[in-house]
């Protein structure tokens, strides 16, 4: 048996005892920031959802004979409503995913509580499932379920697979999304305030199509995924998206709505 310099066995047990004990500790007090990568997410769903939105506004305007007046009317209408209602559904639904968290963590704590035999058999399953046995599944599970709050941890990540909100993750998400859906208004609706309605409209659909493609081949880059492939899908379901209003205001036209 051979001795770490903190005097503690080096046994296979002991390793591994104490490796889930510091990385439950160290969970408990730093948790890792996986919900900063989330702001990836909210520029996309902002951002796409403002561009396909205004886009499709605008080919609908077009399409029904509106005017200038009405289309930009119109699109900036949408760009300041919108922008302000997606920072909210953001913000809610932040709110949500947190009560939500809140609410779970309460029902853990009062089974730890109530029926501990339940949940520490559960913490077994878990890491049984991990490949532990034997002395070291026992280890582990008695290293565990010595501390309540590294129990209630465990219990939150490896079981419900949840994380805390913080409340400045709640009003980032609203400020980011808001933000992302207002530029995204604007990029394919700045052109119609200084051209003609014809090269406006053309500066539009690029601008649009290449942010669109950028978005979906960023995406790929910093996540997963080929960039072309997940550029040229995000360009078809915006551009599709988008050219839903244009039938529907040509539509409207056509019957002198």
């Amino acid at each position: 048996m051979i001795a770490n310099p903190d005097g503690r066995a080096a046994t296979r047990l002991g390793r591994a005892v104490r490796a889930t004990t510091d990385g439950a500790a160290i969970l408990a007090g730093h948790r890792e920031p996986h919900r900063g990568n989330n702001w990836l997410r909210d520029v996309i769903l902002g951002g796409q959802d403002g561009l396909v939105n205004i886009l499709g506004i605008i080919l609908g305007v077009i399409a029904g004979g509106g005017s200038d007046v009405v289309l930009l009317a119109a699109g900036f209408a949408a760009a300041i409503t919108e922008s302000i209602s997606m920072g909210a559904v953001g913000y809610t639904s932040s709110v949500s995913e947190r009560d939500y968290y809140e609410a779970e963590k309460a029902r853990e704590t009062a089974e730890i509580s109530t029926v501990p035999d339940v949940e520490r058999q559960e913490i077994r399953d878990i890491y049984a499932a991990k490949g532990f046995s034997g002395d070291l599944l026992d280890g582990v599970v008695d290293t565990i379920t010595a501390n309540r709050e590294t129990w209630l941890t465990t219990m939150m990540d490896e079981e419900l697979h949840l994380q805390p909100v913080q409340s400045r993750d709640i009003l980032r998400t609203a400020v980011v999304i808001g933000i992302a859906t207002l530029i995204g208004h604007l990029i394919p609706l700045v052109p119609f305030m200084f051209l003609a309605r014809t090269p406006a409209l053309v500066l539009a659909i690029v601008l649009s199509a290449v942010a669109l493609f950028g978005v979906g081949a960023y995406t790929a880059v910093t996540l997963v995924g080929d960039w072309r492939r997940s550029g040229l899908k995000f360009l078809a379901i915006g551009l599709g998206a988008a050219a839903i209003g244009f039938f529907v205001g040509r539509l409207f036209n056509a019957t002198g709505a």
